[in-house]
């Protein structure tokens, strides 16, 4: 199987890399800087570096980019900067999400490929019946008309919803929704969500980087796992952190 990564030169991007390779698995990674990738990575036979930018690919060269992928994974997002923050482009995760989407629906395979978005547990799942407080909606709208990053997300996520659905027979879909975002050096045990199960505005859980690329490679490369979460929009939390109705 091959696996395209966009944001690959992230801080969980990166870490998705590495868990892929090591599973045997043949990666296409997009990325400006090669460097980032690491010292070795870059050199790995299975690993094939596009240097480039997503946003700046003609819909031709993003249809070449996905030729020959069964899957793709998105852990696009904006720096903490500023610029990163109220520049452009504003819809970066969003429009890399419909664009890929688009590739791969396009072409020609046996099976329907997989498309893996990482996302945020602060945007609910509003194909499901997810409580939030009244302070909590109204922190969200804030997040939402102040934070370009934030509706850019809920974008991202609403276009796998509602344009791609669950019955597409060309492309399935999970959103990875981890809920205060660390970073830990192995991978420890972590606990699966359908909601979150704790307010990720007043009372928010930690998820780890390499926890969350584990459970994405988890997904590309088990059938049973993504059979059980296709179409959904999962929570992941370091399992420290979950409470006593965790699954």
């Amino acid at each position: 199987m091959t696996t395209l990564i966009v944001g690959a030169t992230g801080a969980t991007g990166r870490l998705l890399v590495h868990e892929l390779l090591t599973r045997g698995e043949k990666v296409k990674a997009v990325v400006r800087e090669p460097s980032k990738l690491g010292p070795d990575g870059h050199r790995h036979p299975n690993l094939s570096v596009i240097q480039a930018s997503i946003a700046d690919m003609s819909d031709g060269e993003i249809a070449d980019l996905v030729s020959g992928c069964d899957a793709a994974a998105s852990c696009l997002g904006h720096n903490v900067t500023f610029r990163g923050l109220f520049g452009p482009p504003r819809r970066l995760v969003a429009d890399a999400t419909r664009r890929i989407c688009e590739a791969l629906r396009a072409g020609a395979r046996e099976r329907p490929a997989k498309f893996v978005l990482m996302n945020t547990a602060v945007n609910s799942n509003r194909d499901l019946v997810e409580e939030i407080s009244f302070a909590q909606k109204v922190v969200i709208l804030l997040f939402r008309l102040l934070l370009p990053p934030h509706a850019d997300n809920e974008q991202a996520a609403d276009y796998l919803r509602l344009r791609i659905g669950q019955d597409d027979p060309r492309l399935k879909w999970v959103a990875v929704r981890p809920d205060g975002l660390i970073d830990e050096e192995a991978v420890s045990a972590y606990s699966l969500h359908p909601s979150p199960i704790r307010s990720t505005i007043f009372d928010a859980g930690v998820t780890s980087r390499i926890n969350v690329a584990h459970f994405m490679a988890d997904l590309i490369t088990d059938a049973e796992l993504w059979s059980h979460w296709n179409g959904q929009m999962p929570v992941i939390y370091n399992r420290a952190v979950a409470t006593d109705d965790a699954e």
